[in-house]
């Protein structure tokens, strides 16, 4: 037993001679101490350090003090956690001892007291106080000069571990070191290790006890059950590193969320001031029309009233005039001028009195001008103006889709958009996706997708499968499934088209023209007699349509065909039209004829359909292609006379690639030129000798038949020729 007086150590002044490294190593020690085997309940070093079901420890003196202080000797609540533990019977004493953190206290006290370079030896007997300048690590001592050199000597003490009393010594401690052994604490078994453990007690036990006290119990070797123990704990760890892994992910998630509302707070403060900035600019426009237009009509009121106002005195003045001079005349003139302007007085006093009579004397305009501006409504209106609207993405809501064929070490895309419950895009980004693709074959294998978050609500999964088979691609939103997920998915192998060779015959039919798969598997072969024949995967016939000839349903050297669903699209030749009939031969619609003009043909060569159920036709000898919806309407015109890189002569055969860009082999002009579906020229490719048909994979490579190189020459993506098969006769 070691007695350690820790806090003497830790506040004993430094003397004025010790080293730096001496002090650096000593205040370390002490944030060791202070840190890691310091209790929380008494703030000193543990003593007998007891452990909690929640792996917090406390001093044993403690715990039974607080227990005592609860009330409750059953349950105990961890004051660092909150979690709580039952108390076994006996009580604290019973708790399982946390033997690592005492080991830790006891090195710890020894570190301290290594920074002492007056530690004295433990070993001289003769009182001498000799300074120790060695730490014995097995027989925790510390040794003098005298006493070290006698331990090297010993057979039985030299392999003993020393360390130095100085930092190096004190950083090895730690490995150099080692726990004490563990002794049974039954009477007459003092010298016996703990080398063994009863299952059925949970008892550490010597060899004496598995014999006497434990015969009967389950007992195995510490170091069988210490080994079970320490797979259980790295496993606990690799779980808890998995977790943890999660969980840091689930903080980044939550830390870009926060980001995010702040973004969203912002962009809702801009809108909410812009809203009412134009609301305040449109109130205060509207403010000055009403006030320009109050003015306007004051004025032209007052207007009209001050010219009425001033006819009004001129005739008072005029009347005035008059009357003045008759009053005069009356009073002082001679007979004489009475006479010579008695006629002349009358007559304009009389004439002005009536031009008085004409005219009305009542104020020609309204004093009332009113103000109409309704608040009321609007007020109300204005006061429930706006809303904060807080919405989040709902999984059973979003959608997704995929971007391209699934194929083994080929990235496959999924675009994720997030929608809210009433299936309004959601805007933002920061949701935690996840995209993963399990066999259903090959042990169930998984294959868990890149998610690239575009900030606008979408999200872009790759992922890259590497076996073929069936498989089943799960897409979660916060833990949920999306719509439509799980889905079953079919991983296709990767073609190698370098291995491409001639195959065996499997058809025979007299001058086949044009092929097309059906979904189920069946072949339509338009055949140069004027009939579509149709069969199974093994060459069966299965079924015959049409005939030659010009009627309905009838074909005259069909050139191209063209199947989706159960409808079966023809180009006929030799009839100028293109038919629509049913995949079982039944006619359904026919459009065209014969001639240059918008949806008129000469010699329409093939016919596809895009993911629009629009149709495109080449129309060979009008040197074209023609683009209809899937009733014969025309659209679109890709006119290839001229000259320069739009350009092409006598289109036969027709492909489209991933991205719906229209590939025409140019038979006239041996090429193979590529167009949008708008029509917009994007480049060409190859020089083949008179191709006459295409074919494109979902990968985007390019199959060409070549009618005079007698071969089928295979282009890669960017247009490059990477393999060839000849010996074919007029593919």
């Amino acid at each position: 037993v070691v007695e350690i007086n820790f806090n003497k150590i830790i506040t004993r002044p430094l003397k004025a001679d010790r080293n730096r490294r001496h002090m650096e190593l000593e205040a370390k020690n002490s944030k060791v101490i202070n840190k890691v085997i310091i209790c929380h309940l008494c703030s000193k070093p543990f003593d007998d350090p007891r452990i909690l079901s929640c792996l917090h420890s406390f001093c044993l003196q403690c715990l039974h003090h607080e227990i005592e202080k609860s009330g409750s000797q059953q349950m105990f609540q961890c004051p660092i956690c909150e979690q709580n533990t039952s108390i076994p019977v006996g009580g604290a004493s019973v708790l399982p001892q946390n033997l690592h953190l005492g080991f830790e206290v006891e090195v710890a006290g020894y570190m301290s007291k290594m920074v002492n370079t007056e530690v004295c030896c433990d070993e001289c007997m003769d009182g001498s106080n000799s300074p120790a300048v060695v730490f014995c690590c097995t027989c925790r001592q510390f040794l003098c000069k005298h006493c070290h050199n006698p331990h090297k000597r010993s057979r039985h003490l030299s392999k003993h571990n020393m360390v130095g009393l100085d930092q190096e010594g004190a950083r090895q401690l730690h490995t150099t070191m080692k726990p004490r052994d563990h002794y049974c604490s039954q009477p007459n078994h003092e010298d016996n290790k703990l080398n063994f453990y009863c299952e059925t007690c949970s008892l550490l036990v010597c060899l004496h006890c598995t014999t006497v006290t434990h015969k009967s119990h389950s007992v195995k070797e510490i170091s069988t059950v210490a080994k079970t123990h320490q797979m259980e704990i790295t496993g606990a760890l690799e779980d808890a590193k998995e977790v943890v892994t999660k969980l840091t992910g689930a903080i980044e998630g939550n830390n870009r969320m926060i980001e995010q509302v702040e973004i969203s707070k912002q962009t809702a403060f801009l809108a909410i001031n812009q809203a009412f900035e134009i609301l305040q600019q449109t109130l205060e426009e509207r403010k000055k029309t009403l006030l320009s237009e109050l003015e306007a009509i004051s004025l032209s009121k007052t207007t009209a009233l001050t010219l009425q106002k001033e006819q009004f005195e001129k005739m008072v003045g005029d009347i005035g005039h008059y009357t003045d001079m008759a009053s005069q005349i009356l009073q002082t003139h001679t007979d004489h001028e009475i006479v010579a302007l008695g006629g002349l007085i009358p007559t304009e006093l009389q004439a002005t009195l009536k031009r008085v009579q004409t005219i009305s004397l009542t104020p020609n305009q309204h004093s009332n001008i009113t103000a109409s501006v309704k608040t009321d409504d609007l007020v109300t209106q204005l006061s429930k103006l706006g809303e904060i609207i807080v919405f989040s993405p709902s999984p059973s809501s979003s959608t997704w889709m995929s971007t391209s064929v699934a194929k083994v070490g080929t990235r496959y895309h999924v675009k994720v958009q997030s929608k809210t419950s009433k299936g309004e895009e959601y805007p933002h980004g920061g949701v935690e996706v996840k995209g993963e693709m399990r066999s259903k074959t090959h042990n169930g294998a998984v294959v868990y997708g890149e998610v690239e978050d575009h900030r606008d609500g979408t999200y872009t999964i790759t992922l890259t499968p590497q076996t073929a088979g069936p498989h089943q691609l799960l897409i979660t939103m916060d833990g949920q499934h999306v719509q439509n997920s799980p889905n079953d998915l079919d991983v296709r192998p990767k073609r190698d088209y370098h291995t491409l060779c001639n195959a065996q015959q499997v058809i025979q039919c007299k001058a086949p023209y044009c092929v097309a798969i059906h979904d189920n598997g069946d072949i339509y072969v338009g055949s140069d007699d004027g009939c579509i024949y149709v069969f199974d995967q093994t060459g069966q016939l299965k079924n015959t349509i049409g005939s030659s000839g010009s009627g309905d349903g009838q074909f005259s050297h069909p050139h191209g065909i063209s199947i989706k669903g159960d409808v079966l699209y023809v180009a006929d030749t030799g009839n100028h039209r293109v038919q629509k009939l049913t995949s079982s031969g039944k006619f359904l619609h026919k459009f065209g004829q014969q001639g240059s003009g918008q949806g008129q043909f000469n010699r329409p060569m093939a016919v596809i359909i895009d993911s629009n159920n629009k149709l495109i036709v080449s129309d060979c000898d009008n040197h074209r292609i023609q683009i209809f919806n899937e009733n014969g309407g025309w659209l679109l015109t890709i006119d290839g006379n001229g000259s320069g890189n739009h350009s092409f002569q006598s289109p036969l055969g027709l492909a489209l690639d991933p991205q719906g860009n229209i590939h025409v082999a140019a038979f006239g002009s041996k090429t193979i030129k590529v167009f949008t579906k708008e029509g917009v020229y994007v480049r060409m490719y190859g020089d083949p000798n008179y191709p006459i048909g295409i074919a494109i994979d979902d990968e985007g490579y390019s199959l060409v038949s070549e009618y005079s190189g007698n071969c089928l020459s295979i282009y890669d993506p960017e247009g490059n020729k990477i393999h060839t098969v000849g010996n074919l006769k007029y593919p």
